[in-house]
């Protein structure tokens, strides 16, 4: 289940480019989607018009579950720019069950309850007129 919450995080509206734009437009309306490659089925991240793992142009955007595990995870005590004035976050790798690894936060939980390996999910914070930013909560 995808769902857009409200966060204590900033929620900075990001750079849209065109390479970008498909993942920002779907975020805005509560999908995390990803660029596939059709030839071996490759989950590309960061998106790009071609695959990093067979070289072809044969790619298309596909919605995913929004499920992961924790790859790996901090607490950041002293953030930059819009994050400057927050006490502390989590900063995360979460690896989606498609396959591509996501640099995210961790909301709505105690840093000190996450593990690596714990199953995640999908929230949107919104982050203006084009996009919303995915972040993740631990699963139930």
């Amino acid at each position: 289940m995808v769902e857009t919450v409200e966060t204590r995080l900033p929620t900075p509206e990001p750079f849209i480019s065109p390479e970008t734009a498909p993942f920002w437009l779907a975020a805005k309306q509560g999908r995390l989607v990803l660029p596939f490659c059709n030839n071996c089925n490759h989950a590309i991240w960061y998106p790009k018009a071609f695959c990093g793992a067979c070289g072809t142009l044969n790619v298309e955007w596909r919605q995913t579950s929004g499920d992961g595990t924790i790859y790996s995870f901090t607490q950041v005590h002293r953030g930059e720019g819009p994050y400057r004035e927050v006490e502390s976050f989590v900063l995360a790798l979460v690896d989606l069950d498609e396959g591509a690894r996501l640099l995210t936060n961790i909301v709505d939980a105690d840093p000190a309850s996450l593990t690596i390996g714990q199953r995640v999910r999908v929230v949107f914070h919104d982050a203006g007129e084009s996009a919303a930013l995915p972040r993740f909560i631990p699963a139930s």
